[in-house]
C-alpha cells in the first residue's frame, strides 16, 4: 500500500489507524473543522495527527508515557497547535464534555464506553478501532447498556488494482484486515 506524503514525517511506535480507516471514521461521523474530538489509546499519535488536520480541537489519551511523547513528538513533526496529548487512562474518565466524536483504539474499549457517553453532546458520534471480533461483541453490548443508537460494524479493505498494457487485476498484495470500526451515536435516554 502506498504511504501518503504527510504521514511519511511520522515515527510509528505501536499500532496505528490507517488512512483506509480513519476515511471511514470521518465518513461516518461527519466531523469537520468544527468538530472537537477525542482520541483515546494515542498509541503513535498518527490518528490524533490526522484529526487534527480536520477538525478544529483534538484531544488524545494515553496512559503510557513513552507513547504520549511518542504522540507529542509526532504532533510537533505536523506543526499542529490544535492537538493535545494527555498522559491519562481513559478508562478513569474523560475531563472534556460536549464533544463531537470519541474514538477509542485501545484494549477492553467496552470499558471506556460510559466516559465517552459523559463526554459526547446530544448526537455525537463514538467510534472504536477493534481488531478481534470478541472485543466487537463486548463493546456493541456495553454501547446497547448506555443506550447509544445508531450501532453498527464495519470492515474497511482495500486492494490496490495493477493497470498494465498487458492486462487489469488485482494486485497480489493488499491491506487486508487491519481491525473492525464500530459506531455508536448519542441518543436521548429515556
Amino acid at each position: 500500500m502506498r504511504k501518503l506524503e504527510h504521514l511519511k514525517k511520522l515515527k510509528r511506535g505501536p499500532q496505528v489507524i490507517l488512512p483506509k480507516d480513519f476515511g471511514m471514521i470521518v465518513a461516518f461521523t461527519g466531523i469537520g473543522k468544527k468538530s472537537a474530538c477525542i482520541d483515546a489509546g494515542s498509541g503513535s499519535g498518527w490518528l490524533a495527527c490526522m484529526l487534527g488536520n480536520i477538525c478544529k480541537r483534538v484531544v488524545s489519551y494515553e496512559r503510557r508515557e513513552e507513547f504520549a511523547e511518542l504522540a507529542r513528538e509526532n504532533v510537533k513533526r505536523m506543526g499542529l497547535k490544535n492537538v493535545k496529548v494527555k498522559l491519562k487512562d481513559v478508562f478513569e474518565g474523560i475531563d472534556e464534555k460536549n464533544v463531537d466524536l470519541v474514538v477509542l483504539d485501545l484494549a477492553d474499549a467496552e470499558r471506556a464506553v460510559a466516559h465517552a457517553y459523559k463526554a459526547l453532546r446530544q448526537g455525537g458520534h463514538l467510534a472504536a478501532y477493534l481488531p478481534h471480533a470478541e472485543q466487537v461483541q463486548k463493546f456493541v453490548r456495553e454501547c446497547e447498556a448506555q443506550q447509544f443508537g445508531d450501532i453498527f460494524t464495519i470492515e474497511c479493505i482495500v486492494r490496490e488494482m495493477l493497470a498494465r498494457e498487458h492486462g487489469f487485476r488485482p494486485d497480489t498484495k493488499g491491506l487486508w484486515h487491519t481491525g473492525y470500526l464500530s459506531f455508536a451515536k448519542k441518543q436521548g435516554r429515556a
